[in-house]
């Protein structure tokens, strides 16, 4: 019976070319299975022959399988399944081996086919096209040529647009606009930020109207100092070195006025009455002015003739301490010479 089911795999591979595949693309896959043949002990040429149609193929499943997910491949998931194929097979001829060494190999060239579909099932679902908007070219393999190449991934529409992001602050103040989004990093080449400007307000669709600002490979810029007239909506787009546009992104920018400083209250005084004389007030206000200037002149008087009198005053006390320290030092010179003629005596 396995004799059977052989012989008809050995049918359907004459009528078969060799093509190549993902896993095949990868040359370590096969170097593992060149380096089998050729080591192998114990097998007739025919043998030899057999598992190399059986090897060959595998790979024609394995085409079949990566057409089913889109016929490519990344380095990193190529990688991943090569690793754990040529793990698998290493063990797989120390622990799993049978009487049949065409029927080991048609077993483990299986497994090849379930690990190369399980790891493309991932990078399908997760890896193969990651922009959820604009458009980007990814660098992945094909799995018939084995050459890289340009896998071209377009958004849902509007194919550019990546969203519109509202933003406020108060006058003065900084904030960051930023439009990188984590596909970015897939973008094969050099490729350039460009932000614009455009006043009052939104408005998503005319090119014209926007005002360049600046041109950078940084992601992200630093608006200083916010005015007033600075809001309105800010777009980027990304471009890449062959200046396509692969996505566009708006913010909305809104600037809060600082509050105004008080203003001071001047207090206006009441106007006239109705017939109010001018002149009369005019000559009552001189009277007013004469009447504060002779108070002035009085007072100054008064003060500078109170000065003199405590001049004079404390002159006249003066003179009379001395006069009288004068008198008390005349006693002291009599006593004295009364003294000195008692003792002669």
């Amino acid at each position: 019976m396995a004799f059977a089911f052989l012989f008809g795999w050995l049918l359907i591979l004459s009528s078969c070319l060799s093509v190549k595949s993902c896993l095949q693309c990868d040359q370590v896959v096969v170097y593992v299975h060149e380096d089998f043949l050729s080591t192998v002990k114990g097998i007739t040429v025919r043998d030899q022959i057999e598992l190399k149609q059986i090897i060959e193929h595998a790979y024609i499943n394995y085409r079949y399988t990566s057409r089913r997910f889109h016929g490519v491949i990344d380095p990193t998931t190529l990688y991943r399944a090569r690793t754990e194929y040529q793990s698998e097979f290493k063990r797989h001829w120390k622990e799993d081996r049978t009487d049949s060494v065409q029927w080991d190999m048609i077993n483990i060239v299986e497994k090849g086919k379930k690990i190369l579909q399980k790891h493309l099932e991932i990078f399908a679902a997760h890896g193969l096209c990651p922009n959820k908007c604009g458009l980007l070219y990814q660098r992945v393999m094909n799995c018939t040529s084995c050459q890289y190449g340009l896998f071209m991934c377009q958004s849902a529409m509007p194919p550019l647009d990546c969203g519109e992001h509202h933003l406020e602050a108060d006058e003065g103040e900084e904030v960051v606009l930023d439009c990188f989004l984590p596909w970015h990093a897939l973008v094969v080449g050099q490729n350039e930020y460009q932000y614009s400007w455009h006043p009052g307000e939104k408005n998503l669709s005319d090119d014209g109207e926007y005002e360049a600002l600046v041109v950078t490979e940084e992601s992200k810029i630093v608006l200083n100092q916010l005015k007033v007239n600075e809001e309105g909506m800010y777009r980027c787009r990304l471009q890449d070195q062959k200046g396509t546009t692969l996505s566009r992104m708006y913010f909305e920018l809104k600037v809060n006025p600082l509050p105004s400083t008080t203003p001071r209250l001047i207090v206006a005084l009441p106007s006239l009455p109705s017939g109010y004389d001018a002149t009369l007030h005019g000559l009552q206000r001189s009277s007013f002015i004469i009447i504060v200037i002779l108070l002035t002149v009085l007072s100054i008087t008064g003060s500078l003739v109170i000065i003199v009198n405590l001049r004079v005053t404390m002159k006249w006390q003066e003179e009379e301490r001395d006069s009288r320290r004068g008198g008390e030092g005349e006693d002291v010179e009599n006593l004295e010479l009364v003294n000195v003629t008692e003792r002669g005596m």
